[in-house]
């Protein structure tokens, strides 16, 4: 994080308890060890930034090991945007095509890693709470509610993906593997995530963009109460509300400077990396670049043609500045390595593209707004609301439609669906939305149809438990459905 990272003794610790085969158990004398170190506010404070450094993860670049590496949100978009309608790999090679043809098995890297990665943020965000007490009494409550932010977050990402999975809300010690690897069922997981934010909401305020804040916090809890089984649509509408009362929140004019004036007006929380230094890059902005070969592989996230379509139709202006196209090859720019000029030939992509430094933006106001809209909605098919069309308008109208002429006297869910779709493409919310909206089985089967990807199955919705846990587990750990 450009101005939060330095080495801390927690990350240290960490480091230690994931080494070797036992990812998910901390060594037994690790507490003892950091009772020696949180001495003071800024070595809780240290310890706390270690959290958000499990966020950002390990630049693939600096360490190429496949295994246990902890890349942190840096394969988010593998999970979720290639799993959708929206994106695939340019080449079949590798287990990282296996995502957008819906062949992953239990035994896919990226997954375990992701996976894992998830785990190293509710543990370092478990173990910081342990020594909350050791800082000044003004900070204790926020480095708590921080703290709790971050294994919410975690934990929202890990219950869509796997379902239930193993709930751990304290350091566990190593006769606690029934903590570890006993799965907990998704409703019990959301009223744990739940309980986290309204923590955070209560004790955060908006100082922070690249921190947990009361702003991101209630919008991460907006989207928890549309995603749950028992949704919340009163809920999440007052939510939404709340941050756009803050007058805190606008939409930026330009919509490239959305991704390019980093932390600007429209950021609720991002992830911030710093170009060139390799402990602090990422390295998925040149693996979105496939025409002129900057990442390591082929190319991700190559845009779909019937995202393009959808750009066509209902895009506006954002489509000249979501994609842009290399010889037939549909190809991300919402995220180029900074210092990239695609408009030479060939393209400039700066001095150290796969050391990049673009953020990686979480929430931001645009989605707030959209979620609104959604909650009117309230899981019906349509609404009249102006409340709701008027929230779905200021996106629109940032994209170039007119406030008057554009204006539907009814919102669909098809038309708010495939609004969030271009607004928010390769932000991996795609995959999410669908399985909110209730469609994910139907488009992603057409979908799979029409790109000839035989291998999809509803079973496809969820990922597989990593196979190396369920060894770890020592039977404890289950599969989900439909996988060996």
């Amino acid at each position: 994080m450009k101005y939060l990272k330095y080495i801390t003794f927690t990350a240290i610790v960490l480091a230690l308890t994931s080494c070797g085969k036992e990812f998910l158990n901390p060594i037994p004398d690790s507490a003892i060890v950091i009772d020696a170190f949180y001495q003071t506010d800024a070595d809780v404070l240290a310890g706390l930034i270690g959290v958000y450094d499990a966020v950002q993860g390990v630049n693939e670049n600096t360490n190429t090991s496949l295994v246990s590496s902890n890349r942190g949100i840096q394969f988010e978009y593998m999970l979720s945007e290639m799993r959708s309608d929206n994106s695939r790999t340019a080449t079949l090679e590798g287990t990282k095509a296996d995502f957008h043809r819906y062949r992953v098995d239990a035994n896919n890297i990226q997954s375990e890693d992701y996976y894992q990665s998830m785990y190293d943020i509710i543990f370092r965000a478990n173990n910081i709470m342990n020594f909350i007490d050791v800082a000044d009494a003004d900070n204790q409550s926020k480095y708590r509610a921080e703290a709790k932010f971050l294994r919410a977050f975690a934990y929202f990402k890990l219950v869509r993906l796997y379902g239930d999975v193993p709930l751990v809300t304290k350091v566990v010690g190593p006769l606690e593997n029934d903590l570890l690897f006993t799965r907990v069922a998704k409703a019990t997981i959301y009223e744990q995530i739940v309980t986290d934010l309204k923590e955070a909401i209560d004790n955060l305020d908006n100082s922070y963009k690249s921190r947990a804040s009361k702003a991101a916090a209630q919008g991460l809890l907006a989207k928890v109460y549309l995603t749950q089984d028992n949704r919340n649509y009163s809920g999440a509408q007052q939510l939404c509300l709340d941050i756009k009362n803050t007058g805190e929140f606008m939409l930026q004019s330009n919509f490239t400077d959305v991704f390019y004036n980093e932390l600007n007006s429209e950021i609720l929380f991002a992830i911030q990396y710093e170009a060139g230094n390799p402990q602090e890059s990422q390295s998925f902005s040149s693996e979105f670049t496939a025409k002129f070969r900057q990442g390591r592989e082929d190319g991700h996230n190559i845009v779909n043609d019937n995202l393009i379509a959808e750009f066509n139709l209902s895009g506006g202006n954002r489509g000249a500045l979501s994609y842009t196209t290399f010889s037939g090859s549909h190809e991300v720019i919402k995220f180029l390595p900074e210092g990239s000029d695609i408009t030479t030939n060939p393209p400039t992509y700066g001095n150290s593209p796969r050391d990049a430094g673009n953020d990686w933006i979480v929430l931001r106001y645009a989605d707030v707004l959209l979620m609104h809209a959604e909650a009117i909605m309230a899981g019906g098919n349509e609404t009249t609301s102006g409340p709701a069309i008027d929230s779905y308008m200021e996106v629109r109208e940032r994209a170039g439609f007119d406030p008057i002429a554009d204006r539907p006297s009814v919102l669909t869910k098809e038309a708010l669906l495939a609004e969030r779709r271009v607004e928010l493409a390769f932000e991996n919310h795609r995959f999410y939305d669908l399985l909110r909206f209730g469609v994910a089985d139907a488009v992603l089967s057409a979908h799979a149809s029409e790109m000839g990807y035989s291998s999809y199955s509803a079973r496809a919705l969820l990922l597989p438990i990593p196979a190396r846990e369920i060894n770890l587990s020592a039977g404890l750990l289950t599969q989900n459905p439909g996988y060996n």
